[in-house]
Parts: structure tokens; C-alpha cells; sequence
């Protein structure tokens, strides 16, 4: 009260001086002459502060011939050709496509070729190695919603783990996501997997930011074991729906175009139901996946992705009515309750359903073998009597997750005019005995297992044992 009357003594001397200083004259305005009202004017912020400053690493134009394509749409080329010049993909075909001259050109006679892999859920830079307490910056676990924390602002670039994924997993582009301690955990980040000295040089031009939601166990444990809501399941979606109520009045306010105080976390909120910014919500079992897709639609935002959802398969027809994908696991399950009702024919039956299907990690180790990890989903399938082509299980690793993080239209396959993230393999890569040979990023080319300069080191394993090692 007090403050309001300060403000309105303020406010009344300013028009006086105003006044004063228009007339010449300290006289006093006519009676009834008021001043103009001042219109309120929103507040206006800059949407990305932070912008990338990615730059693709000097590259050639290059040819790969006499090897087997997956293309990362479902199609297999036996004996094919794949050429990328100016870091895109220029052309992808059989024997006879035609090749221009003086370029690098390498024989992949019994090798294959496909996209870049592209984990959707990684930890990576917030959960670095080494594995100390000071570098675990994934989780703001203060409160139930973090909504206005971004996970690059706790990324390290220097984390060993970036180079491992590349030369061990040929692994491309990558979400590095907030944990799941809380309901919202905050907004995600998709880089692409390049040696930087900034996270935004790493930051994948153009593509959308997400929002890390989450279930059941974590939120529950994490805040009921502090004595405070949300304590149930119940109390999750409580507190979710409130604050969903609260981001609809405030996405409101600022479409009709009034004044507002920055507030982060609503101005997240906001870009998820404007469509901006894409949900990847942590959820195991399938009656919360349904729940969540009927929260959803009472808010008016879309769900881009389940994670870890081990219980997919029990709603896999409604997830593919939704549109709706599932980022899981081969066979990770039992470590709590609601990852005990798993199946390893989860993933093949996504798939089947008509769903979008990827395969993730969640994990510093296995981001290195997610070609293996969808090897054994694969294998699940077939011995259920599901027919799956290897060329088929590779969308599972590339174009679906490219697609649930906003940037299907630019990589996740080998299709002209696309980046030319491009992982040669030295063997089927579905075996447990194959590994990357070469991986190019933007067609340049970043890894090459002959060539020891070709092996990213960062700057904080210099001196260190181990530096740069490799498989």
C-alpha cells in the first residue's frame, strides 16, 4: 500500500514538472483538463539470446562407392554410391552414378554407409565425465517445475563423452536434456557433435528447443521425500495442470498484447503452447502416457516424444493416432517398479503399430553402442516372427528422432540436399564386432580410425591417460 502511494505521489509531481515545463509557468491546468492516459506496451525479449554460432569444419567433396547403403528412410542400396560436396548430400544411387572428378573418392567394398546416428536422449556436457559431484549440473531439483532452466547453460564442452559417442558410436547430433527430478525440468538443447570451446558452437542451427517433462517415480520420490507436494502421482499431474493454467493465462496476456513482467519459466511454457518448443516427457508406464496425452489436449500443447516409455507397446496404437514417438531402450527394465513390465519386443512392436519408433540411451556408455542396442531390438522383433529389414531398424537411429527434435527436413538420411552426416561402417553395423571407420559432419570429415589426427581429443584429457582413446 505504501509503495502504491509513493508511486502515485511520483507519479503526480512528474505531470506537474511535465506541466510546468509545457506553459512556461508554474499556473495550475484549467480544471478537468487531464492528462492523456499512457498505454500499457508488452514487454518485449529476445526469443533466442543465446544463438548459435555453428560453423561446419572445412570439408571436400567426397565419393563412396561399392558400398551397402541404408539411407536412413527404410531403403537399402547394395553396391551403391554416395557423393556430398559443399557439406551436403549431392547424390545417393547404385553403381552408375555419376561421380565428378578430382574428388576424394573411398571404396567401401564390404563396408556400409548410413546417417549419422542421433541420440534423442542425452545427458551429455550436464552429466560429464569425470563423474564427480562437481560436475552434476542436470538437475535444478529446488522445486517440482524448473521450466526457466536451460540445459546449455550447464553443458561442458570439454566432456570426454562428445568425442567417444563420435568415434566410437558415430553418433552425429545429440538432445542433451535436464534431468528427471522434476516435473518440468526445463528447456533441452540438440547440438551437433563437433569439438567446440563454446556450447552455442555446438548448437544445431535452426533447431527447436524442447522441454524436458516427467512421470511418475522421480518427482514423486524427489519431492515427497522433502515433505512437500507432489508426493502421489496424483499430486504430479496437480501441480502440472496448475501450472499449465497458470502458463494459459500468461500466453493469453501477452497475445492480447499486454504489459507483463519477464518471467522465464511462463515465457517457456508459453513457447510450448505456441508450437515453439517441443514436449520429450520422461514416462515409463502407459496409463500415465494416456493421462498425459488427455492433459495435453486440455492445455492445448502436443507431446513430441515418450522417453524410456518401456510400456509403449500396451497403448502402441494410440501413440501412432497421436502422432505421438517413443524413445526406448533394447532392455533396460526392472531397476524400479515402473520399469519392471518391459518387454525386449517393446521397440519391434512400436514399430509395427505404425508408430514412431526411436532407439536412445540415457546413458555416457551407451550412446557408444546404440547401432548394437537397436541390433538387439531388432533381433527381439524377428524372433516374435516380425519381418524388419536392417534398412528399416536405421530410421529407428537417424529420421525418426531427427523428426521428433524438429530437424527431419534437414538430416537423419542420405537424401539429396540434406547435411551430409555420414558414418562409413567397416562391417554390417548391427554387428557387435563393426565400428565407425570414418564419420563426416556437414561433410567434413571428423573422425578417421587409419588416421590418428583424426581423433578428437578435448582440451581436458590432454595429459590424461587414456587421451583420445577409442575402441
Amino acid at each position: 500500500m505504501i509503495r502504491r502511494m509513493k508511486g502515485g505521489l511520483l507519479a503526480a509531481a512528474s505531470l506537474m514538472f511535465a506541466g510546468c515545463a509545457a506553459t512556461g509557468t508554474t499556473a495550475a491546468k484549467p480544471a478537468g483538463d487531464k492528462p492523456a492516459a499512457t498505454a500499457e506496451k508488452p514487454a518485449k525479449f529476445n526469443k533466442d539470446p543465446y544463438p548459435s554460432t555453428y560453423k561446419p569444419y572445412p570439408g571436400q567433396a567426397t565419393a563412396v562407392r561399392n558400398v551397402t547403403i541404408f539411407d536412413g528412410e527404410g531403403k537399402r542400396i547394395d553396391n551403391g554410391t554416395v557423393f556430398f560436396s559443399g557439406g551436403k548430400v549431392t547424390a545417393v544411387g547404385g553403381p552408375d552414378t555419376p561421380i565428378p572428378a578430382d574428388i576424394a573418392v573411398f571404396d567401401g567394398t564390404g563396408k556400409y554407409l548410413t546417417p549419422g546416428i542421433i541420440d534423442i536422449h542425452s545427458h551429455l556436457g550436464d552429466y560429464p565425465s569425470p563423474g564427480v559431484e562437481a560436475h552434476s549440473d542436470g538437475n535444478e531439483a529446488t522445486s517440482p517445475t524448473t521450466p526457466e532452466v536451460w540445459s546449455e547453460h550447464s553443458v561442458w564442452p570439454q566432456d570426454p563423452g562428445f568425442t567417444r559417442a563420435l568415434a566410437n558410436g558415430g553418433v552425429t547430433a545429440l538432445q542433451v536434456l535436464p534431468g528427471s527430478a522434476n516435473l518440468m525440468g526445463g528447456r533441452s538443447i540438440t547440438l551437433k557433435n563437433v569439438p567446440s570451446r563454446t556450447v552455442q558452437g555446438m548448437k544445431f542451427p535452426g533447431a527447436p528447443y524442447g522441454l524436458k517433462m516427467a512421470c511418475g517415480e522421480n518427482p514423486k520420490r524427489v519431492y515427497g521425500g522433502k515433505g512437500r507436494t507432489p508426493s502421489t502421482r496424483m499430486g504430479n499431474f496437480a501441480v502440472n495442470r496448475q501450472t499449465w493454467a497458470k502458463a494459459a493465462a500468461f500466453k493469453k496476456k501477452m497475445d492480447d498484447g499486454k504489459a507483463t513482467d519477464r518471467d522465464l519459466a511462463m515465457e517457456t511454457l508459453a513457447g510450448v503452447l505456441s508450437g515453439e518448443i517441443l514436449i520429450h516427457n520422461h514416462c515409463y508406464r502407459a496409463d500415465e502416457m494416456a493421462l498425459v496425452i488427455d492433459m495435453s489436449k486440455e492445455f492445448g500443447y502436443k507431446v513430441s516424444t515418450f522417453h524410456h516409455a518401456v510400456e509403449s507397446y500396451k497403448i502402441a496404437d494410440i501413440l501412432a493416432k497421436e502422432g505421438i514417438c517413443s524413445a526406448m531402450w533394447a532392455d533396460w527394465w526392472g531397476f524400479k517398479m515402473e520399469s519392471y513390465d518391459a518387454v525386449p519386443e517393446n521397440v519391434p512392436l512400436v514399430y509395427k503399430a505404425g508408430a514412431c519408433t526411436i532407439v536412445h540411451s540415457d546413458d555416457a556408455n551407451q550412446i557408444q553402442r546404440l547401432n548394437q542396442e537397436a541390433a538387439k531390438a531388432l533381433v527381439a522383433g524377428r524372433r516374435m516372427g516380425m519381418s524388419i529389414s536392417d534398412a528399416e531398424a536405421w530410421t529407428w537411429l537417424s529420421l525418426n528422432p531427427a523428426k521428433a527434435l524438429g530437424i527431419g527436413d534437414v538430416t537423419g538420411s542420405l537424401k539429396p540436399g540434406k547435411m551430409a552426416d555420414i558414418v562409413l561402417w567397416n562391417g554390417n553395423p548391427f554387428s557387435a564386432y563393426t565400428r565407425p571407420e570414418k564419420v563426416w559432419i556437414d561433410g567434413a570429415l571428423m573422425f578417421d580410425a587409419a588416421d590418428p589426427r583424426r581423433r578428437p581429443v578435448t582440451d581436458f584429457e590432454l595429459g590424461q591417460p587414456g587421451e583420445g582413446d577409442v575402441k
